[in-house]
């Protein structure tokens, strides 16, 4: 289910080592995640998931739920700048976005999800959606 390229592949640490001249490292980006790391647990009436998203705002955070599809996004926004006596000698920037979705092996519960970030963590509690209580129909 998930589609994500990695950044980097072995060719690329490869010829990295041999010839780095070669290549331009970007001066942000090498310790942004590749990819949301993520621990989902089971009780009998929920998911309990824990996604790492470390120097994220949680303004910049997006989780979309449809049916056993959960979607994890952030926008990750980083700039530095200096400047000396009104002169500005240096300023760099880094926007980009990192994504994942996964299938839960039952619908959830979109009304009683609940979702919390602290300390570069997202924790997400993903009620699973109960079938309605069987019915005995009478036949006539």
């Amino acid at each position: 289910m998930n589609s994500l390229i990695a950044r980097r592949g072995l060719l690329d640490d490869f010829l990295n080592d041999v010839a780095p001249a070669f290549y331009v490292k970007p001066l942000h980006g090498d310790n942004l995640p590749a990819q949301i790391r993520v621990d989902v647990q089971e009780t009998p009436d929920a998911y309990t998931l824990q996604a790492e998203v470390p120097g994220v705002s949680k303004e910049d955070i997006q989780v979309n739920v449809d049916g056993k599809v959960v979607t994890l996004r952030a926008e990750i926004k980083q700039q530095d700048s200096q400047s000396e006596g009104g002169k500005l000698l240096r300023s760099e920037r880094y926007y980009g976005a990192v994504s994942r979705s996964f299938q839960l092996p039952v619908d959830i519960d979109n009304s009683a999800a609940k979702a919390k970030y602290e300390n570069g963590v997202l924790q997400l509690t993903l009620p699973k959606k109960t079938a309605g209580a069987t019915q005995r129909l009478t036949i006539e």
